[in-house]
């Protein structure tokens, strides 16, 4: 189903074109009158909960990472210290793991320790999943409204929530941040919630919700720049008041855990786990397993981040100026992704939304484009469905001995938004060329990657 939209002499959409503007209340509303909908939503996170609960009376092993949050939580309660040993004293025994959070965090988890540790899990996966729902609502909030003669599949908020929801529970980022407890999902739906409905009503509490992300995780904070340079800068400034007053309570309350995590924890990068594994897919990984732990491969890494941060500012200011808001976070979210030291898979949960905004795209384009954006949306969505990385041999260092072929594959997260962001950036020199030639780019529209990171 294709169609030809109106574009500018750059191929762009107009930027005049009316967007959603996402209202819970609304959303809420409307999906109290579709039962069918409502079932679907909440049976899921209720079957998780059941599970932990049965895996409680069962002494089931749940949730690996849940498990350290739940202890970090109790070991603050306890007054224990979180990070003068590599693990804590109520851990269980399958989840002896660092505490590697800020201090925050445990403080922020203590819901957790109310309950046993695999109803823990329970309650944690099912807030994640309906977290999921959120952010895919969000997402289709932000995109520009269709027009009247235009497709209609994807923009019935309802019923596009729920089949992206069901099809986002393959994707490899999701499935994993499920599976070990993680609160990647949570953070997520905590920024776009902010960035994309929030902030962008101009309402006093914008940037608040980011600041308490980056207070539970310190790589969030990255999006205060993301709000500062698109001239949100109040939002920013409430956003890091959030974080900084967040870490002077845990000061005053365990004032020797809070001085340990930010001169010793925190740049004791091995503590998190080895750069160099399969599972880490940040250009810090991929210069070390390449280079096989080359003394200087975290700093090029380092410089490499820094260099691509000039394309990825530029694509947010263009996206941001064009009301493209989704695509310029997105481009921030991938680019934390790539420059972070540590960046598991299961980080990676960014992809549900910029698959979102992929396929909502596919309709725009001639005939005879087409199949490029076709090709385009299902390659992202078959390296994050298809879990390449785990056929990959890993563990015990084998990584720093893979083949080219091998080191690539094991790599296809960190070259997906390289990839497009360097095809975005091709599409952009041929049509300012064929506009230099005298050639109309109006019809074409074809920016296939003009909606992710310039990682």
């Amino acid at each position: 189903m294709t169609r030809t939209v109106p574009a500018d002499a750059n191929g762009d959409v107009s930027a005049s074109r009316p967007q959603h503007r996402l209202s819970l209340r609304k959303s809420l509303a409307r999906l109290s009158v579709r039962p069918r909908s409502i079932l679907i939503l909440s049976v899921i996170p209720l079957v998780a909960i059941g599970f932990g609960i049965w895996g409680w009376q069962h002494e089931w092993v749940l949730g690996v990472d849940s498990a350290v949050y739940r202890a970090g939580a109790e070991t603050l309660l306890n007054g224990d210290p979180l990070y003068d040993a590599n693990t804590l004293p109520v851990e269980p025994w399958w989840a002896l793991l660092p505490f590697t959070y800020p201090p925050t965090a445990a403080l922020l988890f203590i819901p957790l320790a109310i309950v046993p540790t695999q109803v823990a899990w329970g309650l944690l996966t099912a807030v994640s999943l309906l977290a999921l729902a959120l952010c895919v609502r969000i997402a289709i909030g932000a995109l520009p409204k269709p027009s009247t003669d235009g497709p209609r599949w994807w923009a019935s908020p309802a019923r596009s929530t729920i089949a992206f929801f069901l099809v986002f529970l393959g994707l490899e980022p999701v499935w994993r941040t499920i599976f070990l407890g993680q609160i990647n999902i949570i953070l997520m739906a905590l920024v776009m919630l902010d960035i994309l409905v929030i902030g962008a009503r101009g309402s006093r509490w914008g940037g608040v919700l980011v600041g308490v992300a980056a207070a539970v995780k310190l790589t969030p904070i990255v999006f205060l720049g993301h709000l500062f340079i698109t001239g949100r800068r109040m939002d920013a400034v409430r956003g890091l008041v959030t974080f900084v007053v967040m870490q002077g309570l845990m000061f005053l309350i365990i004032p020797h855990d809070a001085a340990r995590y930010w001169t010793y924890t925190l740049p004791d990068t091995g503590r998190i786990g080895p750069v160099h594994w399969a599972g880490n897919q940040s250009l810090n990984a991929l210069m070390n397993r390449f280079t096989e732990l080359a003394p200087w491969a975290s700093k090029a890494a380092m410089g490499i981040g820094a260099l691509l941060a000039i394309p990825a500012i530029w694509l947010v200011l263009r996206f941001h100026r064009k009301g493209q808001a989704l695509a310029a976070m997105l481009v921030t979210a991938f680019w934390i992704l790539l420059i972070s030291p540590i960046s598991w898979t299961h980080h990676w949960v960014w992809v549900a939304p910029l698959v979102v905004l992929l396929v909502s795209r596919l309709p725009k384009t001639t005939p005879a484009t087409a199949w490029k954006r076709w090709l385009g949306t299902f390659a992202v969505f078959f390296v994050f469905i298809s879990c390449v990385l785990l056929i990959l041999p890993n563990g015990r260092n084998v990584e720093l001995h893979w083949q080219v072929w091998q080191n690539i594959l094991g790599s296809a997260y960190i070259f997906m938004p390289l990839v497009l962001a360097l095809a975005l950036a091709g599409r952009w020199w041929y049509l300012r060329r064929k506009q230099g030639t005298g050639h109309t780019a109006v019809g074409i529209n074809d920016e296939h990657a003009e909606v992710t990171s310039g990682g």
